[in-house]
């Protein structure tokens, strides 16, 4: 690597004109002739048989094109769920893994309210409307399964028959010796925590637009999706159309926090190619919440042994999660929590065991924090626990459970999702606790609780540490080309959607490139740009795109040296590149990379070949060997209005370690919205279902998202222990935020109503539901 000029720079985000000015182009904004637009006709019925569908009055109504159902899906593939364990991960831990299939559309029962059954297509959208109000379906209600402990029951309808039963999957883990340790405990304790469902609920909604040509055989596919080289894996094998005869584009999207391929990612290809036209499909909010990106909705059994210090001895968790109609994902959320859940705290003997349900509800699939919230929310509630069952300060009861600094890096005997030692690779955890109390004035706000206490106030103060694993999944791809002209131009399989991608994989290219920041633009969330692409989830571009950013543009100044010493007759070892101009040893100008690339296009270097693009390249790919743990630590103070229930949060700390940080200003972003994420989680946001399995909050009116009013001022400590798993130090921190931030502020409002000896064991905390604590509280 050559000097950081840029890196570690709080430069501002390049990407933000473009969006300010509004120039970014969304999937409903691109116009094509001819196009169509779908409407999915969905179930109103969380389980019920169907004995008739008919779609004659709906295809007759005016403009309509075409009506399709299931029984029109003969020549497509089956879709099922795409996430299998690794091979050594299964070997290690045999779980219990059973394939289920999911119908595209539902042909002969409902398992969800919102499950598709058929699809209008006509020469606008407000007509398909009208004609989707058409088609006629028959339905016999069955009982539904609405939680996971209700699917577990013996005599509970079974919602996949191939599965035998709704347990769908199931994995163990056991590190020590959790079972002796606990019967020489000094103290035991056994709890249960309920983490209600939520939705990940970006700002722009899903749609996805597809046009087919039928003399070249190839599909072109716009959509609002984080992994385009995954949908058209997913695509082509449903749609029996070779991956390379496939184009997914992804457009600028309003965020995603988590999702995949959906059914619609599907559907619509299927429906441009059937009908020769292209077709889009938009998707309304209410359509968003009852379909998209549920996630959370975990029940933990935790028994914990413990000394009179506090000192954890032993923890046992049994964890129910309830994962809707498909588990698309298969052990990625209940083993994210499992494996996060010692955080980062010395527990030698740990057993964990997460069973995952089928519902009849939507699917459960990673949201930012996927696993981790839970993991976070489950472990703090108990040290809080702990502390009051010995009357100790919370603070002390973490200090002495946290891993020592002289004990990185730390294996925590858990293997991760890889099958590989969950090793945490680097960091200080005591002394950013001691970062976070200090930034957040501990033991000042201890002193001024006590005179509020005494006048009838409630305010108390939260602590929650959290780790996170970043950097994992299959390799990342990037290209780094410079043209005649000096631009540099970075094409990436990866997916900017919020992450600032255009800006921090900039940073990392002028540095190890020797160019200006300014004559670099980014390409990415396209297949055709580039063969491989890993994509944009699980905070890991920070870690794998700029890796494989740094690796490609090493390469290319390389390969520009070489040819420029064999041009000028000189020994490459003493040439450089800076500002995009090729220097000898004593700093004399030799030539410039803009010059080299015109050579090459001449056939005078070892480039292009005469007539060709005048231009240089290069392309590099990176695997992080096993995921880099980023790690932090929340403080939080606030208060609590005992009559109302209303939490009004005061100030927020977090300690933060992101191993090398690209750029702090974004760095911040991330976590600070991470923590508004994090606030909505705690205090508001609940996916609730009724008796029938009707979602009652299908609106913002009813899930309420944090507001504006409700985030205090948030600050950002950073330390910065560099991971050795890739040449930059770094570690992501897409997630870290949002991962600590509702075990904080839950024990925040436990600590602030502490005269009541109430004890919360669950999330969020609306006004009455706090309420409801608070009465039967003053009730005991």
């Amino acid at each position: 690597m050559t000097a950081r000029t840029t890196f570690g720079k709080p430069i501002l985000r390049r990407e933000d004109s473009r969006f300010l000015k509004g120039k970014g182009v969304y999937v409903p904004d691109i116009r094509l002739p001819g196009t169509a637009e779908a409407v999915v006709v969905r179930s109103p019925h969380a389980h019920a048989l169907i004995s008739d569908i008919d779609v004659s009055e709906a295809a007759a109504a005016p403009g309509v094109v075409a009506v399709i159902t299931a029984r029109d899906l003969t020549d497509t593939g089956v879709y099922r769920p795409y996430h299998k364990s690794p091979p050594a991960f299964a070997d290690l831990l045999q779980p219990l893994e059973k394939g289920h299939d999911v119908p595209l559309l539902a042909a002969e029962r409902v398992r969800r309210v919102g499950e598709p059954i058929a699809l209008v297509v006509a020469e606008n959208r407000y007509l398909a409307e009208d004609a989707a109000g058409l088609v006629r379906v028959d339905y016999e209600p069955l009982e539904p399964v609405l939680d996971a402990e209700a699917g577990l029951r013996s005599d509970a309808p079974v919602i996949h028959e191939e599965l035998e039963d709704n347990v769908q999957s199931r994995v163990r883990v056991e590190v020590g010796d959790p079972e002796g340790a606990m019967a020489t405990a000094d103290h035991t304790a056994a709890f249960r925590f309920t983490i209600r469902r939520q939705i990940g609920s970006p700002l722009g909604t899903r749609a996805v637009l597809a046009r087919f040509d039928p003399e070249e055989g190839c599909l072109a596919v716009w959509s609002a999706t984080q992994m385009q080289h995954l949908a058209r894996k997913v695509i082509g094998g449903i749609l029996r159309l070779a991956e390379d005869r496939i184009r997914v584009v992804c457009p600028d999207m309003g965020g995603s926090f988590g999702g995949g391929v959906y059914y619609e990612d599907i559907l619509i290809p299927y429906l441009a190619r059937r009908l020769g036209r292209p077709v889009r499909w938009t998707e309304d909010r209410r359509e968003n919440l009852v379909n998209a990106r549920h996630a959370r909705d975990q029940i933990h059994e935790v028994e914990v042994g413990f000394d009179d210090r506090g000192r954890i001895l032993s923890l046992r968790d049994r964890i129910l999660v309830d994962m809707g109609i498909a588990n698309f994902y298969g052990l990625v959320v209940p083993y994210n929590t499992i494996s996060h859940l010692k955080s980062q705290y010395r527990i030698d003997n740990y057993e964990a065991e997460a069973t995952c349900v089928i519902t009849n509800k939507t699917p459960n699939a990673p949201a930012r924090g996927a696993g981790r919230v839970t993991a976070a929310f489950v472990i703090e509630r108990v040290l809080e626990r702990v502390a009051r069952r010995l009357d100790l300060d919370p603070a002390e009861v973490r200090r002495i459970n946290l891993i020592p600094s002289d004990a990185m890096p730390f294996d925590t005997g858990v293997p991760y999702r890889d099958g590989k030692p969950s090793v945490y690779d680097s960091g200080d955890f005591p002394a950013q606790f001691e970062m976070a109390l200090e930034g957040i004035g501990y033991h000042d706000f201890r002193a001024r609780q006590a005179r509020l206490r005494a006048e009838g106030r409630y305010v108390g103060i939260g602590i929650a540490a959290h780790m996170e694993g970043t950097g994992f999944g299959p390799p990342e791809s990037a290209i780094v080309r410079v043209d005649g002209t000096g631009a540099v131009t970075i094409l990436s399989g990866s997916n900017n959607h919020g992450q600032s991608h255009e800006t921090t994989l900039a940073q990392v290219c002028a540095d190890a490139l020797g160019v200006d920041i300014d004559t670099i633009s980014l390409r990415d969330g396209d297949t055709a740009l580039i063969r491989h692409g890993g994509g944009t989830f699980a905070s890991r571009t920070a870690v794998t795109g700029s890796m494989a950013v740094a690796g490609a543009a090493t390469e290319l100044r390389q390969k520009a040296i070489e040819i420029a010493a064999g041009l000028h007759g000189l020994d490459a070892r003493g040439l450089t590149v800076v500002g995009g101009v090729i220097r000898d040893g004593s700093g004399a100008r030799i030539t410039t990379l803009a010059e080299v690339a015109r050579r090459a296009g001449d056939g005078t270097g070892d480039g292009a070949s005469p007539g060709e693009e005048a231009r240089l390249e290069a392309i590099g790919s990176f695997a992080s060997p096993t995921v880099t743990w980023a790690s932090g630590t929340h403080a939080v103070t606030l208060e609590v209005d005992r009559d109302t229930g209303h939490v009004r949060l005061e100030r927020y700390v977090i300690a933060h370690d992101a191993g090398n940080i690209i750029n702090p200003a974004v760095v911040e972003g991330q976590i600070v919205g991470g923590v508004v994420h994090g606030i909505g989680n705690a205090l508001s946001e609940e996916a609730v279902y009724d008796d029938a399995g009707n979602l009652l909050t299908g609106s913002f009116t009813d899930y309420r998202l944090p507001r504006a009013v409700d985030v205090p001022p948030v600050e950002v400590l950073h330390q910065e222990f560099p991971s050795a798993l890739n040449e930059l130090g770094i570690k992501g921190c897409g997630e870290g935020g949002t991962v600590g931030a509702p075990a904080a502020i839950v024990n925040a409002v436990e600590d602030a109503l502490r005269p009541l000896d109430l004890r919360i064991t669950e999330m969020p905390l609306q006004p009455e539901k706090l309420l409801r604590y608070i009465h039967e509280a003053e009730a005991e």
